[in-house]
């Protein structure tokens, strides 16, 4: 009940990949100079002498990419923009963060200006307060929950106040980032209750002229919350009243409450609350029992301070890191309070004003505005369906229509129409609706037409509330689905899509996207929520090992419950803090004695693993045992067509419920990722050549010349230049002949490969790329460069990889692809998670960081 999921946006870590420059230049010269209505001036000159500048800004456009998708970013960036610099943000920031994270604040802070907005700050200081006060000898008094400031209490806070302004100042402006500080002359007040709690302001009036004054010399205010009576007495008020009364005179868009938890978590779940709609859920919030103390007073305060403002404001409350993915993405990151709008849901036609669904259709719905239907014969046709559910807000800015036959509950319900106005998208309100469409109907299928042109709600929107997708080659429509649990009610449901009876039908309005055959996005998870799996792990003691324990250690539904290594025995297991482990070393028929484990996964040398499988195989035989999933990471079974090859990306509905995995080579699987969209376009009659460096990890903790540093200093190590496993795990993948050329560095983990594709046709770089985007457009731990070729150091300690480069040579018949992947993650321990998840039954990226 608490919150609709905000849209999952493509998560992706800061790299210095570019854009297309046109597109930045349009942003920039959209963002700044602005001008602004109240100044009647621009707040900086922007001319030929701005190049370095300009270029800064658009760099930074370009790394917002990368936290989002290019329609989101671009979105907010216009939606910050459209108003006037001093009704972007303001932003309180508590004292807890000027002291643990100011660097990471002055860094946020930074980029938000860089693109040309003027957060406003407000900052608080208890902590400071309550340490110089302790040092002083002077025990805080509270009455109400409220601070009572004598004078000895008031020359202390004055002066706190101060100094952390200035840190903050002093911070950014070492970031090159021009600041004000501002530590009164803005707030004025009169005393509270002076009788009471002695020198406490209630803040009565704002001059805004100290703030406009500051943006206008183009730097950013820095305020505190000291206030002044009229007559020049100095008064402490709360900072989150401060800034709850600067952001009533303002009016901004977003008003910013910076803490270190990063959001307000739910008192029984433990769990991050994404959305609060107030106008839908406060009255339902507020008699859940864990909401109460702070929190309550959180929330009472958000929704008194939301009420006075324009629908457009919200509340985000988040941490200083997360600042610029909360503020520029739909998924956000912290907590999102807003006042939404109320949902309604009508079962019959009749009871829905008809002009409010005619102006919705007419302004969104692409098949009436393209004359292909009209509003009349839609609603007629309407009224013949057995089960209606329509779905609208308050304004009549989304629509969604659901329906289904009561006579036959087996099939599932059917969205036919999804309309959402750009406002609607900018406030979330989709992801409300989608919320309730979910509490009212288990199981949805839905289809988006290929033909239509694009709506409003982002690319990847259908993908990320979707179970799974196929698409239709005939037409190059999308059939999407969730809740289709069984795997032959899954062939069913495509077989109606193909063209069987009762076909689904393409919601109206919806974005056109396609994928490369059926997706199996989350494995059908079929465990239980909260259900608990036991890992054990057979050869814990190299890189790979370390890496998945760290993995699992952070896994909401897997435990590890065995470490077994012959040099490591009797040792304890450190960084795993679920359970106190200690290192066993586990022979073949030892297995069958731990029932507890539900999957094995042998992180052994090549040729080792074989007698663990097949004692596991006898005793299942046998009946001494249940049967495990076992995952062998090694190139023992990588060419036994009775195991399930484990790269998700491209046999995912394989690995749902397997048993026998084997996971793929490093290389192997940066060579796939590399080639697999261009399979179609090869040259029959020239092998693409794979060059790949390694970090001297992937040659494991043997000694060996591979990962001695000594050796590596200052040198490329190449080795099995021909014939090397990998280049027959991927010719054999594949299907089509790969060479291969392995090196290793003196870095120590990561991977580059630099791939060499001979193409049947003429190409366009372009078309490569495209393919790449389409092919990948909805996985997780792909990225997709705009431009640019990735590093090896930007991809170290990552899960995902990421793919760019796609240059073609001029005759267009040689593409080259840069890809990069850690080798210790996405390689191995991370790929083998991403196996566990789907054989266990869970979603496929628990316990995987995304971003």
């Amino acid at each position: 009940m608490l919150s609709a999921a905000r849209k999952l946006a493509t998560s992706r870590c800061l790299s210095s990949q570019w854009v297309n420059k046109s597109v930045s230049r349009t942003l920039i010269n959209g963002l700044h100079p602005r001008q602004s209505t109240s100044f009647g001036q621009s707040r900086r000159s922007y001319n030929s002498q701005d190049v370095s500048a300009t270029s800064e800004k658009e760099t930074i456009v370009k790394l917002l990419y990368n936290i989002g998708s290019r329609k989101e970013v671009e979105q907010y960036l216009r939606h910050f923009s459209s108003v006037e610099s001093q009704k972007f943000a303001v932003i309180k920031v508590g004292g807890a963060v000027l002291t643990d994270e100011l660097e990471t604040l002055a860094s946020a802070l930074t980029f938000l200006n860089r693109v040309g907005l003027y957060p406003i700050v407000l900052h608080g200081a208890g902590p400071q307060l309550n340490r110089l006060l302790d040092d002083a000898g002077v025990e805080p008094q509270y009455e109400e929950g409220i601070r009572i400031t004598d004078p000895q209490t008031l020359e202390i806070a004055r002066k706190v106040f101060l100094a952390e302004n200035l840190k903050l100042v002093d911070a950014l402006e070492r970031h090159g980032t021009r600041a004000r500080p501002i530590p009164g002359g803005v707030f004025v007040a009169d005393y509270l209750d002076k009788d009471k709690y002695g020198f406490v302001g209630k803040i009565k009036g704002v001059n805004k002229e100290v703030i406009e004054s500051s943006i206008r010399a183009g730097t950013l205010p820095i305020l505190t919350s000291l206030a002044e009576t009229p007559d020049g007495q100095i008064l402490n008020v709360n900072a989150d009243v401060a800034a709850a009364e600067l952001a009533t005179v303002l009016e901004p868009l977003k008003i910013v409450f910076l803490n270190e938890k990063n959001g307000l978590y739910h008192g029984v779940t433990g769990k991050k609350i994404d959305v609060i709609n107030l106008d839908e859920e406060y009255e339902d919030l507020l008699k859940e029992p864990w909401v109460r103390y702070g929190t309550k007073l959180k929330i009472n305060q958000c929704k008194e301070l939301l009420d006075g403002l324009p629908r457009s404001s919200s509340v985000a409350i988040i941490s200083a890191g997360h600042l610029h993915k909360e503020l520029f993405t739909d998924s956000g990151a912290g907590t999102l309070i807003r006042r939404g709008h109320k949902l309604f849901k009508y079962d019959q036609l009749d009871q829905v004003d008809p002009d409010k669904l005619r102006r919705i259709m007419e302004a969104e719905d692409n098949t009436i505005k393209s004359g292909q239907s009209s509003v009349a014969s839609y609603l007629r046709e309407l009224q013949q369906k057995r089960q209606v559910n329509i779905y609208t807000d308050e304004p009549g800015q989304v629509l969604a229509v659901v329906t289904s036959d009561p006579a036959d509950p087996s099939q599932p319900a059917v969205l036919e129409k999804l309309l959402a106005s750009k406002t609607a998208v900018l406030n979330n309100v989709p992801d409300n609706l989608w919320n309730t469409i979910r509490k009212d109907h288990d199981v949805l299928t839905w289809r988006v037409d290929a033909k239509e042109v694009e709506g409003n709600l982002d690319r990847s929107w259908h993908f990320e509330r979707a179970d799974g997708s196929l698409r239709n080659p005939k037409d190059g429509s999308t059939m999407f689905f969730y809740g289709v649990q069984d795997s032959n009610k899954v062939k069913e449901t495509l077989d109606v899509f193909n063209g069987g009876a009762n076909p689904v039908k393409a919601p109206s309005g919806s974005r056109a996207y396609s994928t490369f055959g059926y997706q199996q996005r989350r494995g059908f998870a079929s465990a239980a929520a909260g259900s608990k799996k036991n890992i054990g792990l057979i050869g814990a003691r190299g890189f790979t090992g370390k890496e998945l324990i760290n993995i699992i250690n952070n896994h909401p539904n897997m435990n590890l419950t065995h470490v077994s290594s012959r040099e490591l025995e009797g040792k304890p297991l450190e960084g795993y803090t679920k359970s106190d482990l200690t290192y066993v070393n586990l022979k073949p028929d030892d297995l069958k004695a731990q029932e507890q484990v539900d999957a094995w996964v042998l992180a052994l040398p090549n040729g080792v693993c074989t007698p663990f499988v097949h004692q596991v195989e006898k005793d299942v035989k046998a009946g001494d045992s249940k049967d495990k999933v076992l995952i062998d990471l090694s190139a023992d079974y990588r060419f036994d067509d009775t195991w399930t090859y484990g790269l998700p990306e491209f046999n995912r509905s394989n690995l749902h419920n397997a048993s026998r995995i084997s996971n793929p080579g490093c290389y192997a699987t940066g060579a796939q990722m590399s080639l697999r969209p261009l399979l179609p376009f090869l040259d029959k009659l020239s092998a693409p050549t794979v060059f790949g460096v390694s970090g001297y990890s992937g040659a494991g903790t043997k000694p060996s010349p591979k990962n001695d540093p000594a050796v590596l200093h200052d040198n490329l190590l190449p080795y099995t230049l021909t014939g090397h496993i990998h280049e027959r795990e991927v010719s054999h993948q594949l299907g089509t002949k790969v060479n291969f050329i392995p090196h290793v560095a003196a870095w120590f983990q990561g991977i580059s490969l630099t791939v060499n594709v001979p193409l049947a046709k003429p190409m366009t770089s372009r078309d490569i790329k495209s393919a790449f985007e389409e092919f990948y457009q909805d996985e997780k731990l792909v990225h997709v460069l705009d431009q640019g070729e990735p590093y090896v150091r930007d991809n170290a300690g990552k899960h995902f990889v990421r793919i760019g480069g796609f240059n073609v040579h001029p005759e267009g018949r040689r593409a080259v692809i840069v890809t990069n992947l850690d080798n210790l993650l996405k390689g191995a321990a991370t790929q083998t998670v991403q196996n566990l998840n789907l054989a266990l039954g869970f979603d496929e990226y628990a316990g995987i960081p995304i971003e």
